[in-house]
């Protein structure tokens, strides 16, 4: 079991919040070289973080502890200053006293992501499924938690098949969802997709029957036709109409699945402007017992047009 998850993950646990209660339990965890989870509840003038773990109980994240960052690289201000109100990954590093004689526990986020990165992010490839946890969404993307705060890019195209606007329109911040580590670069940053998850074109055609009429999401509008998903990784088309615009949901009836050319044909019978959350993600892939997939493809076995992903190990 996967002992560095995304932050956030520990601090409601029974064992965090034994350890976090008094300071014989952070001088115990600190004895055992645990990773402990708190909420930071400020940042003082000198970038400190100061975290709430009990009532009586003082503990800091000294600047210099706040973030592990390679190559003598500074912490940029932004990434202390956004921890605030949020739960943080730590260890003990020791006591010390304060002007007032309080005991200040001293914490080191920086200790937890160096051992999060030898023992854990150092060790995936390509094609392991991991756990991650949605931080920050961007026009091109999305930022993944995938481990002691340590941050992964999941790019827009890598989110799903069917194509979106924004990444808000498949994910929330503080989401929680499984992804593919899709490739590591020179300087051992790691990006992730999410696509390969979400099933090929035959298992989410096979949820649907000629002759039904079902709800879509209208992701754009050509002069050739109107492209409607049905499914994160599934789109059909319908005929151009000059009353549609993407956002909006749609009742189609599907008037044919033709899975040698991977087309769906749609009739839109009504449309109205979307509402609510986005639907909860469903994987075709069992997270729970695979943690890795050396191939996916997402075309039919009778399809001359292949789509595929080869997670290969450079």
């Amino acid at each position: 079991m996967n002992k560095y998850m995304p932050e956030g993950t520990l601090a409601s646990t029974l064992k965090n919040r034994e350890y976090i209660g008094s300071i014989e339990g952070l001088e115990a965890a600190r004895e055992k070289g645990l990773i402990l989870e708190g909420p930071v509840m400020l940042c003082d003038h000198n970038l400190n973080l100061h975290l709430d773990l009990g009532p009586k109980i003082r503990a800091v994240i000294p600047h210099e502890e706040v973030q592990y960052v390679k190559g003598g690289e500074d912490i940029k201000d932004i990434a202390v200053l956004t921890r605030v109100g949020k739960d943080v990954c730590f260890k003990v590093r020791g006591f010390e006293k304060s002007a007032g004689g309080d005991t200040v526990a001293i914490l080191s986020r920086r200790a937890a992501q160096i051992e999060c990165t030898h023992n854990y992010i150092s060790t995936l490839i390509p094609g392991d499924i991991i756990p991650t946890k949605i931080t920050h969404l961007e026009n091109f993307g999305a930022f993944v938690d995938i481990g002691c705060g340590i941050t992964s890019l999941l790019s827009i195209d890598a989110i799903s098949v069917s194509r979106i606007a924004h990444p808000s329109a498949r994910l929330s911040v503080g989401d929680m969802i499984h992804t593919v580590v899709k490739s590591i670069d020179s300087k051992g940053r790691i990006y992730v997709s999410e696509r390969e998850l979400l099933g090929s074109w035959n298992e989410n055609a096979s949820l649907f029957n000629e002759g039904q009429t079902v709800k879509g999401i209208i992701r754009s509008v050509e002069s050739y036709g109107v492209f409607i998903e049905l499914r994160p990784n599934l789109a059909g088309l319908a005929e151009y109409r000059d009353d549609v615009y993407p956002g909006q949901t749609a009742a189609v009836y599907i008037k044919s699945i033709i899975p040698e050319k991977m087309k769906i044909k749609l009739i839109i019978i009504d449309s109205q402007d979307a509402c609510g959350y986005p639907d909860e993600l469903e994987y075709f892939i069992d997270t729970e017992n695979v943690t890795h997939i050396d191939r996916w493809q997402y075309s039919p076995p009778n399809c001359k047009k292949v789509i595929e992903t080869v997670f290969a190990t450079v």
